[in-house]
């Protein structure tokens, strides 16, 4: 059985950032399935310039070898959990850039919405949620909103974090029913 594949998007690449220690975190909590592989996919490393491509993107018509790459890489995986913070009562210019480098890469992939702040991010969820139904994307219904504090230390972030290791085991599980 070839066991299915989601990449958790780490949303941010500022510095000192936490959507880091989050990705982790949740990963350690989805590797227990035995059902699906959950690979940390961070924008950073992934590195795209603002969008540098002429077409729209829906053409698939890519002149850039990073925008092929990219785009590869997201249609090898069957879902997608973003990792975000909330940023000013939305998601992070470079998740939006992102996802905006691909068109019909995105359609019919599951995806789940991890989103953290002072409020959980409940505003960013919002703003994303208009964005993955546009891109026709499969939404799963566990998606989490973790409450963590800029001044938070990383200790007592990984405490808070392990309060919602019964929601990251439902998201787990919602997977694994989608992805069969």
């Amino acid at each position: 059985m070839i066991m299915k594949k989601v990449g958790i998007i780490v949303g941010s690449v500022r510095p000192n950032r936490r959507s880091m220690q989050v990705a982790n975190w949740l990963k350690v909590q989805l590797k227990k399935s035995t059902k699906v592989q959950f690979d940390i996919i961070d924008l950073k490393e992934v590195n795209l310039p603002m969008m540098d491509e002429p077409k729209i993107p829906y053409l698939g018509l890519y002149v850039h070898e990073k925008t092929r790459k990219w785009s590869e890489l997201v249609q090898s995986y069957d879902g997608f959990v973003f990792v975000f913070p909330q940023y000013n009562w939305g998601y992070p210019a470079v998740l939006k850039n992102a996802i905006d480098y691909l068109g019909k890469e995105w359609q019919g992939k599951l995806v789940s919405l991890v989103t953290f702040g002072g409020h959980g991010g409940s505003q960013a969820q919002i703003a994303m949620k208009l964005v993955v139904t546009g891109l026709k994307m499969a939404a799963l219904p566990v998606n989490l909103q973790i409450n963590l504090l800029p001044d938070d230390s990383t200790a007592t972030a990984d405490r808070k974090l392990n309060t919602y290791n019964t929601q990251a085991a439902l998201l787990k599980t919602a997977f694994e029913n989608e992805l069969k």
